[in-house]
C-alpha cells in the first residue's frame, strides 16, 4: 500500500479462519510500525493461533510512506521590475515552502541574466527540490532595463555671440553626451535662421 506522507492510514486489516475453529478473524494480533507523518517503509504484521495452539504463517503487509507533492516557489516582489540602465539591480528573490519538508527557502536555485549596463529584457529564475526528488514549478522574474535619462547638450563657446553685419557667421557648435550612449555629438540637429547681411537678433538651435 502507497500512501501520501500526512495522510491518515487505515489498514484494511486481513481475516483467519481454521479448519476446526472455523473463522477467527477476531483473533487476530496485529503490530504496526507505521507513521503516515515521515516518509518511510513500514509493515502491518498479522498473527493468529487457534484452539489447539497452532501458530498461523504470519502474514506481512507493507506499506509505503511517500511525497509526491513538489514544493512551491513565491515571489517577493513584483514579477516584472524595470530599472534604469547603469543602476545596480538587487533582486529581491523568493521563498519556498514544502507540505512535507517546511521551509526549503535556502535551497533555492537562482540563476539571472541581468546586465544592469544594458537595455534590454532580461529574466531571473528560480528552482527548488524538496527531499523527496520533486521539482516545484520554476518561477521567473523579467527584469526591464530602460534609458530614461535624456542627453545633455553643452555650447561651445558663449551662450550670446555679437557679431558686425556683413561678417561671416561661423558657429561654435556644442556637444552632445548620454549616460548610456556617451557622446552622441554626431547626432545634433542643428537649425540657424541667422542673416549675418541684416542687423538683427537670431537663434542657433
Amino acid at each position: 500500500v502507497t500512501v501520501e506522507v500526512g495522510t491518515a492510514y487505515d489498514d484494511a486489516g486481513a481475516t483467519a479462519s481454521d479448519n476446526y475453529d472455523g473463522d477467527i478473524s477476531q483473533n487476530i494480533t496485529t503490530a504496526s510500525n507505521v507513521d503516515s507523518n515521515i516518509v518511510g517503509t513500514y509493515t502491518v504484521t498479522y498473527n493468529v493461533t487457534d484452539a489447539a495452539g497452532n501458530s498461523a504463517p504470519q502474514i506481512v503487509r507493507t506499506v509505503h510512506v511517500v511525497d509526491t507533492n513538489p514544493p512551491v516557489i513565491t515571489l517577493t516582489g513584483d514579477a516584472t521590475v524595470t530599472i534604469e540602465v547603469g543602476t545596480a539591480y538587487n533582486d529581491a528573490g523568493a521563498t519556498a515552502t514544502d507540505d512535507y519538508d517546511g521551509d526549503i527557502t535556502q535551497n533555492i536555485a537562482t540563476v539571472s541574466n541581468v546586465d544592469s549596463n544594458t537595455v534590454g529584457s532580461y529574466t531571473v529564475t528560480y528552482n527548488v527540490t524538496d527531499s523527496s526528488g520533486n521539482p516545484a514549478t520554476e518561477v521567473v522574474r523579467t527584469v526591464i532595463l530602460v534609458d530614461t535619462t535624456a542627453p545633455v547638450i553643452a555650447l561651445t563657446g558663449d551662450a550670446t555671440v555679437t557679431i558686425e553685419v556683413g561678417t561671416a557667421y561661423n558657429d561654435a557648435g556644442a556637444t552632445a553626451s548620454d549616460n548610456y550612449d556617451g557622446d552622441i555629438s554626431a547626432n545634433i540637429v542643428t537649425v540657424s535662421n541667422v542673416d549675418s547681411n541684416t542687423v538683427g537678433s537670431y537663434s542657433v538651435t
